[in-house]
């Protein structure tokens, strides 16, 4: 009996110990205590699951896509004014489609052709139209979300200053997408004219090192596009500094995101059915996955030790002292003048009988 009251004993000691001794970090939080990036991205990971970075991204693809619809007829239109304009491209488009399609696709495509150039204006206005709406859209929902990842509160602003806004940003990113694209074009050209001038156009080392710059010029291009978009497009515009290193990591992440989409629509359009429907699966999970991109780097800069604020404590009110006054009920004067007298009373007629049973 000792020796198990000892064993029991040791045994709540021992519990008792162990339940002092501190919980041992696991072996992710001592990786993520060793590497900072790695801390890094688990923050910025949790924030963007917190800020529904998903659903946000849902939301800005679905515009995307929608959008397609109104910029296809755009196309149509402009189409349609260069060859009212320029008859001889209407016939070279024409001898085209009739050689490289099979002879009864040649005779449905050439009407639909003739429609567009018949109705270009009618084709412009809704397209325009259409495009504005969904565009405005697509803006206003990728505002929205960028403002959620960087923590900022969700304000209403009036509708017509909102709509006004969203436009002149959305028109302002596509200023900037084609100034981007057309430096990179305009500068790999130069680059080509000047190799040709100087009798290196043959060259392997040149064209290597042309190559070269042209993926340098594209990820400046991408990298001030990401600055612009984490720091200036949220409803509350954020310092570029703030932005700058996660736009690196914009840069070289969406340049990656680009060529894996290449290749997946290499296998996707490989077969006949793949070749009708694949590029619009293609264009739906590119936009997906580069508006989760997106957000996901602007959660990364958000997370950035240099910005990321606490979160605010509430501050208690001051204490206010209150004095308290009880009030007890009572018999007033005469209930108790009352009360006193017939206790008095009793009290003589009780010893009267008293004496009276002591006497005999």
């Amino acid at each position: 009996m000792a020796v198990s009251v000892d064993e029991d004993a040791r045994d709540v000691r021992a519990r008792a110990g162990a339940e002092e001794q501190p919980a041992q970090p696991t072996k992710f939080e001592q990786l993520r205590a060793r590497y900072g990036w790695l801390d890094h991205f688990v923050r910025a990971g949790a924030r963007y699951t917190e800020r529904h970075g998903d659903h946000y991204a849902a939301a800005v693809t679905y515009f995307s896509v929608l959008s397609l619809v109104p910029l296809i007829l755009l196309a149509f239109a402009v189409a349609g004014y260069v060859l009212f304009l320029r008859p001889e491209l209407l016939t070279e488009l024409q001898e085209g489609i009739a050689a490289n399609l099979p002879a009864g696709l040649g005779r449905l495509i050439d009407p639909v052709v003739a429609d567009a150039i018949e109705n270009r204006g009618t084709l412009g206005v809704i397209g325009l139209l259409g495009a504005l709406y969904t565009g405005i859209g697509w803006m206003s929902n990728l505002r929205e979300a960028l403002s959620a990842q960087w923590g900022q509160v969700p304000e209403t602003p009036p509708l017509l200053k909102k709509t006004l806004f969203d436009l002149l940003t959305l028109l302002g990113l596509g200023l900037a997408l084609v100034g981007s694209f057309a430096i990179t074009g305009v500068a790999s050209a130069f680059a080509e004219t000047v190799l040709g001038f100087v009798g290196l156009a043959d060259e392997g080392w040149a064209i290597f090192l042309l190559g070269v710059l042209g993926v340098v010029l594209g990820l400046v291009a991408n990298w001030l596009i990401f600055l612009w978009v984490i720091a200036r497009l949220p409803r509350r515009h954020a310092t570029l500094r703030s932005a700058a290193k996660a736009a690196v990591l914009g840069a070289v992440g969406f340049e990656l995101l680009k060529q894996v989409m290449a290749v997946y629509l290499t296998v996707v359009t490989d077969s006949p059915s793949g070749q009708l429907i694949g590029p619009f699966i293609g264009l739906l999970v590119f936009a997906f996955f580069a508006s989760r991109f997106i957000l996901f780097v602007t959660a990364w800069a958000a997370t950035a030790e240099d910005n990321e604020e606490e979160e605010p404590v509430e501050v208690p009110g001051p204490a206010v002292i209150h004095s308290e006054v009880t009030v007890r009920r009572g018999p007033d004067g005469a209930t108790t003048a009352g009360l006193l007298g017939v206790g008095a009373v009793a009290g003589v007629l009780g010893g009267r009988l008293l004496l009276r049973r002591r006497r005999p």
